[in-house]
């Protein structure tokens, strides 16, 4: 979209927006964003649309397979390791839908971001609590895997179920919490000013959030498990990578890789441009959202890299899923002969 109201001859003139909580214009930039006479335009057009819809459409059902698959396992096994990805899923599929689907398509695509602002600021809280219960659910995995490892007795006198289902909850509710104070996020695609305090505050609390003390964990923990595999592989018989480990592995570094570039564009448009007046942030923030809400769509195929046991049991909620249809495509009385009933022991086998 184009400002208007520059004049035919003469120098260009910048027409400022008012920002999104409807404060005016800035006095003055003071030089640090550049001045662009016109508003930048999306370079990327209907991409981000068709992206999004085919994320949802896709990651939402493959989501939903993943949990029953891990909630089969959670209730046989009772592994705490279990526990933490049905709640990542759980976490993932909150976030397909508030961010996803009420975010970038309702809101940005069909009503073209014309909600009521307490309806927007109310929303963020939800979308940035669902981004903190992913994050740190994972990091809740990690620190299981690292105190399993590393410390294998502490590990099985503390683990119990009731204990895992505890801490799960203890995150969930400090996620919303934590999402309350960005009810006074401002929208970045229509940031016309030089950042307030609030924002910088609020920029920040998210990076730290969401990516950097994360990783840090992920960075600490997994190299303690890594260097404890390496020992006792020097001490005895090279070592088998459990399958939580290499779980963990995997979803920590996805999540490494494709948090990477929002973080970094979030950076730049707070101290360098703004994605309101400069197409190229403005391209960079779209590709990073892009990148950032696929990583709610890909643990799916990496449990099913790793896990042979998860792809039987994938198998398996797909056959009673379809074994209702086929029944009921039969004659009643082949059914309740043929396929219900078990077959019973021969005749003079019980005393």
């Amino acid at each position: 979209m184009t400002l208007k109201g520059q004049e035919a001859a003469g120098p260009p003139r910048t027409t400022l927006l008012p920002t999104a909580n409807g404060s005016g214009p800035s006095q003055e930039w003071e030089g640090h964003w550049p001045e662009v006479p016109e508003r930048s335009l999306c370079v990327v057009g209907v991409i981000p649309v068709i992206y999004y819809s085919t994320l949802l459409g896709l990651g939402l059902p493959v989501n939903l397979l993943t949990t029953v698959a891990l909630a089969r396992l959670a209730a046989r096994t009772r592994k705490p390791s279990y526990y933490y990805l049905l709640a990542l899923t759980a976490s993932d599929i909150v976030t397909q839908v508030v961010i996803v689907f009420m975010g970038f398509l309702l809101q940005g695509a069909v009503l073209a971001r014309q909600v009521p602002q307490a309806v927007v600021r109310s929303a963020n809280i939800l979308e940035f609590a669902a981004n903190h219960a992913s994050v740190w659910i994972a990091v809740l995995l990690t620190v299981d895997r690292y105190s399993a490892l590393c410390h294998p007795l502490q590990h099985r006198a503390a683990s119990s179920p009731g204990r895992t289902r505890r801490a799960i909850v203890t995150v969930l509710g400090a996620a919303l919490l934590t999402g309350i104070p960005f009810y006074w996020w401002l929208d970045v695609w229509r940031d016309v000013d030089p950042p307030s305090m609030l924002d910088e505050v609020l920029k920040w609390a998210h990076c730290l959030t969401v990516y950097f003390i994360p990783c840090g964990v992920f960075l600490v923990t997994n190299s303690a498990i890594v260097c404890r595999l390496r020992r006792r592989s020097q001490s005895g018989p090279r070592p088998r990578v459990g399958k939580s480990t290499a779980i963990l592995l995997g979803v920590s570094t996805l999540f490494a890789l494709l948090w990477a570039p929002r973080i970094f564009v979030m950076l730049y448009h707070l101290y360098v441009a703004p994605v309101h007046r400069d197409w190229r942030v403005h391209l960079a923030l779209d590709v990073a959202n892009m990148a950032a809400m696929l990583n709610t769509a890909v643990n799916f195929g990496l449990y099913c890299f790793v896990s042979k046991t998860f792809r039987a049991t994938v198998r398996e909620v797909i056959h009673d899923a379809h074994l209702p249809c086929t029944l009921g495509s039969r004659p009643e009385g082949v059914v309740g002969n043929s396929v219900l009933k078990p077959p019973g022991p021969p005749r003079g086998a019980e005393q």
